[in-house]
């Protein structure tokens, strides 16, 4: 890896790291809701650059080292989020990206598919919905009754100055989204969480202000707009965003294309990289040769 950097972008200091030749066709790493790029492990990314490609994955605000806000005001709104984005590619020197979003990453994703066509080689979504924040729409499958209960008693915050409980707060967080017909890679979580402690800026504001920001303006009537080659990704059980989300985006995204990840919940467990690894790289690399194939305007 590169060493992370702080860089402006969209008005805002990110912290971004890279790896690979910036010579290859670039993948852009976009991250869930209150996920640093801790959550895009060293290894996943290693095996995309040793794929061909140059990797970029970076802090969301609010997450790692990039620009914190106060907690509970964090003041921006999905928008802001994904236009960051698109600003970092632009201090980057990136014109068009092979982007791969996770979650609310994934919505950031379908919002520069739309607004910002030009900059999208390729768009892979992973365990991600058409509707952003908020209630999900009628005719989609809702969290699981065990999910709701995690929402309706939620865990007392910890002290956010102690490592050990800010962790364990981490882990056993993400234990529930996690598949139950595997056992949950606790040591896994546990490695990540304390990376996640040790390079965020406010841990407290980082654990809170994503899931008060607004969504926006609803953009899946827009879906039939995407012209992105789109690969969707998806965990059969995942609690948060049932399967049938990932229908509903192969469905509406002209030509996109389903891959049921078996045994996974809402996560991107290191047993999944088998299969999720192969797709990225088949998916981004095919859609670079199309590229290079269009006549020179």
């Amino acid at each position: 890896m590169s060493r992370e950097t702080i860089v402006q972008a969209n008005g805002v200091d990110l912290c971004v790291e890279t790896l690979g030749d910036s010579a290859d066709p670039a993948i852009l790493l976009v991250a869930g809701t209150a996920c640093s790029m801790d959550w895009w492990e060293d290894g996943l990314c290693e095996r995309l650059a040793a794929g061909g490609h140059f990797v970029i994955r970076y802090d969301h605000r609010d997450t790692g080292r990039s620009v914190a806000y106060e907690r509970g005001a964090p003041g921006y709104g999905l928008r802001d989020l994904a236009a960051d984005a698109v600003g970092l590619l632009d201090t980057l020197g990136v014109a068009r990206v092979h982007l791969v979003g996770m979650s609310l990453g994934g919505w950031i994703g379908q919002l520069l598919a739309l607004d910002h066509p030009d900059r999208i080689a390729s768009l892979t979504l992973i365990s991600t919905r058409p509707v952003g924040p908020g209630p999900n729409d009628p005719d989609l499958p809702e969290l699981t009754e065990e999910i709701l209960a995690v929402f309706s008693e939620e865990a007392p915050d910890p002290d956010w100055c102690d490592r050990a409980a800010v962790i364990e707060y981490i882990v056993e967080g993400g234990r529930p989204f996690a598949a139950s017909s595997r056992p949950y890679d606790d040591a896994g979580v546990r490695e990540i969480a304390g990376r996640v402690f040790d390079r965020t800026t406010d841990i407290a504001a980082s654990m809170t202000n994503h899931f008060v920001i607004e969504g926006g303006e609803a953009w899946r009537a827009r879906l039939a707009e995407v012209a992105a080659p789109t690969l969707v990704l998806h965990g059969t059980e995942d609690p948060l965003f049932p399967y049938g989300n990932a229908v509903a985006l192969e469905r509406e995204i002209p030509g996109a294309r389903l891959i049921a990840l078996e045994g996974t919940g809402h996560e991107l467990p290191r047993a999944a990289w088998e299969i999720v690894v192969p797709a990225i790289l088949q998916h981004s690399t095919e859609h670079t040769r199309s590229e290079r194939m269009r006549p020179s305007p």
